[in-house]
């Protein structure tokens, strides 16, 4: 998977759970700033599971923090660097 794709990935996955967040900022803390709650976050993982195919285990949830890092950390997972 590609960053763009990752990127892509990422942004469908959030919407499914806060489906109101165009033009969100690749920068934007997901639970901070754009206010996701422990299950809206885990709601969140799991959907990006599910479509990236790959298991999220808890320990790395600090990797998910933004758009950008949660993209980074499946183009990292999937082998295609940056």
């Amino acid at each position: 998977m590609n960053a763009q794709q990752a990127h892509d990935v990422v942004t469908r996955a959030l919407r499914e759970v806060a489906p109101d967040l165009d033009g969100v900022d690749g920068k934007a803390r997901l639970r901070e700033d754009l206010d996701l709650d422990s299950l809206d976050f885990l709601s969140f993982v799991e959907q990006l599971g599910e479509r990236s195919g790959i298991r999220i285990e808890e320990d790395d949830y600090p990797a998910l923090t933004t758009v950008d890092s949660a993209a980074g950390y499946l183009t990292a997972r999937t082998g295609q660097g940056r």
